[in-house]
């Protein structure tokens, strides 16, 4: 079994990032919201008690049974994390007098401590809090202060319990990195030993376990996360896979048959669909984005369910959920308010009556791509950009037709060959275009136009969960510009967006 760290989720903006320094370390950490019931086994190493924007002073503030974890596993509170350890264990915590957000720097460390073992006096860190622990219990130590916090970290005298109230995770505490090493592998003693080769060696184990003798059916994008979970699939269960690839119309230019051709060197069992008017029709006059993704979802159940019944004994749905998307679909307050439909969580199992399984739930996004390196699948999929599962229908503001799909297909072709040409494309971690609900009056030749607006999109980001705006050079925006309004008939405008992730989102519906 992989050992890991669980992180006990309140709400903080920076869990995920716990999670992936953790995973940098080679060590397997796992995110779970506080409500949920604690499992402690001999794979859980250390908790982690994260961050809120709670404050613990609040009457119904959010805990868990510290008693149930103190003493069994090494346990780390991290802002809010500490103040709640404080506050429970005869500590006090009152609100700040002056808010304390962004730098500060340690002025005392007790380096004797395995905690804070190499880290140097005077390290800076990251400060984002309201409330302030201004003592700790009795049974506990003061082990290092800023000039206005008393009480920047602090341990349990006897069991191996600490708090911060910093934020190791984030790049703005320098020695972070090192702060989460000293308790992930000196205090929890993990062995580092979390790598692609090693799980793909346990995933296939697992699979094969789970699966059995029976038949999967799994749907394919083209992606990276279905075409590595494919193939993690074949690697344990081989011809018992049987894969579809739909054409819902929504694709590329050129997808369909490109996505097919890659395939065919992976060795996998593959069966394209052409649906495209079945999925036209069910869009016919809808404008509303979350209408669009949830008659694009059913067509899609449809479709792939008439095709999965021609396979004798399919008793298992293959899905590439990854990380990000279980996540986004459990909130620390309860159910989740409704940001977007996720085309791979939710839906498609009750309707099926299948089993699911997901080889790539535990997984964020880069962490998909080193597998995939490691199964030797080529570049052509690993570096894919990610593309949405309803496709050009959110893309498209407004209602769908045929030809605005074809017009959006010649925009982004343009762009995303322009990127590549430029060398480009390797730097942007997603790229595409939306087709504008709005006319704008230009001119061509010597006569007025009336005519489409579209808009460019790319982005950087590590995961997806955030993401900033691509600075493109401005004589490539040119050029694209410029050849799309030569070459597209109905185009008269290009507009770039230069919105960052939070607060917009990456496509615009």
């Amino acid at each position: 079994m992989t050992e890991k760290i669980l992180i006990l989720d309140f709400g903080s903006q920076y869990t995920q990032l716990i999670a992936r320094r953790i995973r940098e370390l080679h060590v397997y950490s796992e995110i779970q919201p506080y409500y949920q019931p604690l499992q402690i086994d001999s794979t859980v190493k250390g908790i982690i008690l994260s961050g809120s924007p709670h404050s613990v002073r609040e009457e119904a503030a959010p805990t868990v049974d510290l008693q149930a974890i103190m003493g069994k596993v090494p346990v780390l509170g991290v802002c809010y994390g500490a103040q709640l350890l404080a506050q429970r264990n005869g500590g006090e915590v009152l609100p700040s007098k002056i808010r304390e957000y962004g730098r500060a720097n340690l002025v005392t460390v007790q380096q004797t401590n395995p905690l804070l073992q190499t880290i140097s006096t005077g390290s800076q860190v990251w400060m984002s809090h309201g409330d302030t622990i201004t003592q700790v219990g009795a049974d506990y130590q003061i082990l290092a202060s800023t000039d206005s916090v008393k009480v920047a970290a602090f341990s349990h005298q006897k069991l191996p319990v600490y708090g911060i109230q910093f934020h190791p995770e984030v790049t703005h505490s320098t020695e972070g990195k090192q702060l989460i090493q000293n308790f992930v592998v000196g205090i929890c003693q993990c062995t580092q030993n979390w790598t692609p080769d090693s799980f793909i060696e346990t995933t296939v184990k697992q699979l094969k376990e789970k699966v059995g003798n029976s038949q999967v059916v799994m749907g394919l994008s083209g992606g990276v996360d279905s075409s590595v979970a494919a193939v993690l699939l074949h690697k344990a269960i081989g011809s018992r896979l049987h894969c579809i690839f739909v054409d819902n119309g929504l694709l590329r230019k050129n997808e369909y048959a490109e996505v097919l051709h890659s395939y065919q060197n992976l060795g996998l069992n593959v069966v394209g669909i052409d649906a495209k008017v079945e999925f036209y029709a069910a869009l016919d006059g809808l404008t509303d984005p979350e209408k669009k993704r949830k008659a694009i979802g059913r067509v899609f159940i449809e479709v792939f369910d008439k095709a999965a019944q021609t396979i004798d004994q399919a008793e298992w749905l293959g899905q590439g959920t990854i990380y990000p998307d279980v996540i986004e679909s459990v909130s620390v307050k309860g159910p989740s308010a409704t940001i977007k439909s996720h085309h791979n969580v939710g839906g498609l199992p009750e309707k099926m009556k299948m089993k699911v399984v997901e080889p790539l739930n535990t997984l964020f996004k880069d962490e998909v791509r080193l597998v995939g390196k490691a199964l030797q699948i080529s570049d052509t999929i690993l570096q894919r950009h990610p593309f949405p599962g309803p496709g050009l229908a959110i893309r498209i503001l407004g209602a769908i037709t045929p030809e605005k799909v074809a017009i959006l297909q010649e925009v982004d072709a343009i762009f995303i060959d322009n990127l590549k040409k430029d060398n480009l494309y390797s730097q942007v971690w997603q790229a595409g275009a939306i087709f504008l609900p709005v006319q704008s009056v230009g001119v061509m030749g010597d006569e007025r136009t009336y005519e489409n607006a579209v808009c460019l999109r790319a982005v950087t980001s590590i995961d997806g969960m955030t993401a900033d705006w691509c600075h493109l050079p401005y004589e490539f925006l040119a050029k694209v510009s410029n050849e799309i309004i030569n070459k597209v008939k109905g185009i008269n405008r290009v507009v770039y967006d230069i919105s960052s992730k939070p607060p917009a989102t990456i496509e615009w519906e």
